[in-house]
């Protein structure tokens, strides 16, 4: 295994793990977390309610016990719609071939326990895809318009910065031509953000204060302002499991969800230039409270609570992608994969090998625009010279 595919695999199997530790913590508190599991979440756990098949009749969903959320899902089919196509995706490519894939083949899904399409088990956010432009026919690089805005678009595009690794603006770019299908605004920039400091954790030697940078760098409006909040408050925290608060309150005049996870604030998740989805931040100021590693990264984004999935994935695709696969724990690895009956580092490899086909049909366009370039130039000078022989 070559860095190239040891850091993919680091950052797409340490977001599956990230997701499957989360799940069972999602839109709870952390005091009820610590109190259902007797402490602090330190591994894969059963779910949060017992009788989850009846808990919450909109989300009946196997959440604990190892397996994946519809994170790690979305996720895996923008993987093969990557593998499929071999080259830069936007919006028209979300339309065409991973709408398909959500809505006409059954595949495994961990959380319910059979094969299924994937359409009965993403969530509200997420079918908005299928019915904007499968039976919308809405142009692709607006369907995201009139959304909920959330982490959704957000969630599955960390093979976007491996495509792009090492060129962060590269992959703020691509993000947010793909998320147009699916999100507007805040939901829409951290989709890019994200996807940015993925790639900037793929270059080889790079740093948690350098994949900071890049998001301050890139990030726009309140995403940006919601980013600095969390980090410099997470410069203070030296243990998370007693900066679980302050991380919390550094988010709070961005976040439009509320203080209660499960009933929203009545404003929440509509469009805005000064508010930020709270996921990203979170993940970010985790990864700042962690110094970076990655098993502290996710125990703190798990134990947070509210969308401790989603925040998991992406503090732990970024630690994952900065650490290698070295850094991921072998148990933790063992129990997604037996919980989720699938192979976390199955996708990595995968992206590895698309990502060196993108740069090879990258280097070609780039050699052609060099020798057009050279050739504009070397017009230019030839048209030139003349007429400075004749002004003599």
């Amino acid at each position: 295994m070559d860095l190239l595919e040891d850091k993919a695999t680091g950052a797409l199997a340490g977001a599956a793990i990230g997701d499957a530790l989360g799940g069972a913590a999602e839109g709870n508190t952390p005091e009820a977390i610590q109190e259902r599991y007797n402490g602090f979440i330190t591994g894969i756990v059963p779910p949060f309610l017992p009788d989850w098949k009846n808990a919450r009749p909109i989300s009946p969903y196997h959440k604990g016990d190892g397996h994946i959320t519809d994170d790690t899902l979305m996720t895996n089919v923008l993987v093969e719609v990557y593998d499929k196509l071999r080259h830069r995706l936007d919006a028209f490519d979300i339309a065409e071939h991973l709408v398909p894939l959500l809505s006409s083949e059954k595949r495994w899904i961990p959380e319910l326990e059979t094969e299924s399409l994937l359409l009965h088990r993403i969530f509200l956010a997420e079918k908005w895809l299928v019915t904007r432009l499968q039976y919308g026919h809405i142009d692709p690089r607006e369907a995201g318009v009139g959304n909920i805005v959330n982490c959704g678009a957000t969630m599955y595009v960390a093979p976007i910065g491996i495509v792009n690794a090492g060129s962060a603006a590269e992959a703020y770019a691509e993000a947010i031509d793909v998320a147009g299908a699916h999100q507007s605004s805040y939901g829409r920039e951290a989709a890019g953000v994200y996807a940015a400091t993925v790639a900037e954790a793929m270059r080889v030697g790079s740093s948690v204060d350098q994949v900071i940078a890049v998001a301050l760098r890139l990030a726009k409006d309140g995403t940006r302002d919601a980013i600095e909040a969390v980090v410099d408050a997470a410069a203070s925290v030296t243990d998370w499991r007693s900066g679980l608060a302050t991380l919390r309150a550094a988010v709070v005049p961005f976040d439009t969800v509320g203080p209660n996870y499960r009933a929203p604030a009545r404003d929440a998740r509509i469009p805005s230039r000064t508010k930020s989805i709270e996921e990203l931040p979170i993940a970010l100021g985790m990864l700042v409270a962690a110094q970076g590693d990655y098993s502290e990264a996710v125990l703190g984004s798990i134990n947070y609570g509210r969308d401790s999935d989603s925040i998991a994935v992406m503090a732990g695709s970024i630690a994952g992608a900065l650490g290698g696969t070295a850094s991921l724990p072998r148990e933790w690895i063992a129990g997604v994969n037996e919980g989720s009956r699938m192979d976390v580092t199955a996708t990595g490899p995968t992206m590895a090998a698309v990502a060196r086909d993108i740069w090879a049909a990258d280097q070609r366009r780039f050699d052609d625009r060099a020798a057009s370039m050279s050739a504009l130039a070397g017009a230019a000078a030839s048209a030139v010279t003349p007429a400075l022989a004749g002004s003599k």
